[in-house]
C-alpha cells in the first residue's frame, strides 16, 4: 500500500512541475513578447494561478486526507471562506518578513506582493488543501516526526525547499554584476520556483529509498 501511495505521490508532484513549466513556455503562444524574465510579474502571476489550480484539482481527485465524515454545504462554504482568509493573510505576512529581511517597502509593493502570493502559492496552498484552515494540524505537521503520512512528509519537505530556494535566490541581488535577473524580486522568485520544483522531486524519492524506515501513528 505504502509503494502504491507514493506512485500516487510522484504522479501528483510530477503534474504540478509539469504545470510550472508550461507557465514558462504556453503564454509565449500567445502573448508576442512574452519572457519570464521580460515580463516577469506576469508571469508571477500566470504562475500561482496555474500551479494553485493543479494543486486544489489534484487535491480534489486524489483525496488524500479524505475524511469519512460528510459535512454540510453550509461548513463546506464556511471552510472555502476560512481557506482564502488564511491564504490571503499568508500572503500579507509573507510580505512583511520579505520587507524585514530587505525588500523595498515603497518602491516596489507590487513586485513584492506577487512575490509573497508565489511563495503562498507553493506553501500555504498546499497546507491549505491537504490540512484545511487548521492550524492545530499545521503546527502538527512541521514539527518533528509531526506527518502521519506519505502526503503530509511530501507537504515537508516542499514547503521547505520553496523557502530555502527563495532564501537562497536572494543571495546575487546586492552582488555588483549588473545582470538582468538581479533586478527583484527575479532572482528569489527562481529561487522559490527551483526550490519548489526540487522538493517535489525529492520527496517521493526519498519516500521510497526510506519506505521500510517509514512508520506513521494516526494522531
Amino acid at each position: 500500500m505504502k509503494e502504491v501511495e507514493i506512485r500516487r505521490l510522484l504522479a501528483a508532484n510530477l503534474l504540478c512541475v509539469f504545470a510550472v513549466i508550461l507557465t514558462a513556455v504556453v503564454p509565449g503562444f500567445f502573448w508576442e513578447g512574452f519572457t519570464v524574465l521580460g515580463t516577469h510579474l506576469a508571469w508571477l502571476c500566470i504562475c500561482s494561478v496555474c500551479v494553485g489550480t493543479v494543486n486544489v484539482i489534484l487535491h480534489l481527485v486524489l483525496k488524500p486526507n479524505h475524511s469519512p465524515k460528510r459535512s454540510s454545504f453550509a461548513h463546506k462554504i464556511s471552510r472555502f471562506l476560512k481557506c482564502c482568509i488564511y491564504f490571503f493573510m499568508s500572503c500579507i505576512i509573507f510580505h512583511a518578513i520579505i520587507v524585514l529581511y530587505g525588500a523595498p517597502l515603497i518602491g516596489s509593493v507590487t513586485e513584492t506582493f506577487l512575490f509573497s502570493v508565489l511563495l503562498s502559492t507553493f506553501t500555504t496552498l498546499q497546507c491549505l488543501c491537504m490540512l484545511g484552515p487548521n492550524t492545530h494540524a499545521w503546527i502538527r505537521v512541521f514539527s518533528k516526526n509531526g506527518a502521519t503520512s506519505i502526503w503530509e512528509s511530501s507537504l515537508q519537505i516542499t514547503t521547505v525547499c520553496s523557502i530555502l530556494g527563495a532564501w537562497f535566490g536572494a543571495f546575487p541581488i546586492p552582488l555588483d554584476w549588473d545582470r538582468p535577473w538581479q533586478v527583484w524580486p527575479i532572482s528569489c522568485s527562481f529561487g522559490a520556483t527551483f526550490g519548489y520544483v526540487a522538493g517535489l522531486i525529492i520527496a517521493p524519492l526519498w519516500l521510497y529509498w526510506n519506505r521500510k524506515q517509514l512508520t506513521y501513528k494516526s494522531r
